[in-house]
């Protein structure tokens, strides 16, 4: 007859069970597309791992990049006609103007939030309300510093369309920054999104531009820290 596990049997593996769930509720997983930046550094740092001067240096600029594409997982708030951040970063603007001509929008100025994204800042792009991808349009550019108001029309940028179930339209523009050279946008037209879903991604400082309906009030001020798909920016009428 098999023994029965006692309470001090199951304590290591319930130990060790609880450790790894706190390792993985306090390291965020890596974006795919951080992947490539990260193994190359780190294959420097194991081959050369008995020489300290290649193994330091190596794993110091894997553990940088590992910490830039990280993607933690975030809890959009449960509410009706919320608008979330779709970027962590500081609000570096509040105000109107007209949205990207690529977009059909017209000229009329709308409610603007930018949002900074420094280098130490999670760079992955959150979906800012749910509804349907009409649009995305990218437009080549230039890379002056992204904290700049001029950066919304002078940079590379990528802007999307989305239209929500009740016939809003925001759109939402990934601008690459002073030494950003890539964005990554995963959303295609055509596309049911969902709040605050993981869309895209910009390398190396950036900021993403949101513009709201016509009447919509912004929720938030310049310099006030917001954390992608959580932080409201605005309440649909």
């Amino acid at each position: 007859m098999a023994r029965r596990p006692t309470p001090t049997d199951a304590e290591p593996t319930t130990g060790l069970a609880h450790i790894a769930d706190l390792i993985r509720e306090t390291v965020p997983p890596l974006h795919r597309a951080g992947i490539p930046f990260v193994a190359v550094p780190a294959a420097i740092a194991l081959a050369g791992r008995k020489h300290g001067w290649i193994r330091t240096p190596a794993t110091v600029a894997a553990l940088a990049t590992a910490a830039f594409f990280r993607h933690p997982s975030r809890v959009p708030p449960n509410a009706p006609g919320v608008v979330v951040a779709p970027a962590d970063g500081q609000v570096a603007l509040v105000d109107h103007a007209a949205p990207p001509a690529e977009l059909g929008l017209g000229d009329t100025p709308r409610p603007r939030v930018s949002i900074f994204l420094s280098v130490f800042d999670v760079h992955v792009q959150r979906i800012p309300a749910a509804g349907k991808v009409e649009a995305i349009e990218y437009r080549s550019g230039s890379f002056v510093s992204a904290d700049l108001p001029e950066a919304s029309d002078a940079n590379e940028r990528n802007s999307m369309l989305i239209r929500t179930d009740d016939g809003a339209e925001l759109a939402v523009v990934q601008i690459a920054g002073l030494l950003a050279r890539r964005i990554v946008c995963d959303a295609r037209p055509g596309d049911q999104v969902t709040l605050g879903d993981t869309y895209g991604l910009i390398r190396f400082g950036s900021r993403v531009d949101l513009y709201l309906p016509e009447g919509t009030r912004p929720l938030v001020s310049v310099g006030q820290r917001a954390v992608g798909a959580e932080t409201v920016l605005a309440q649909l009428k």
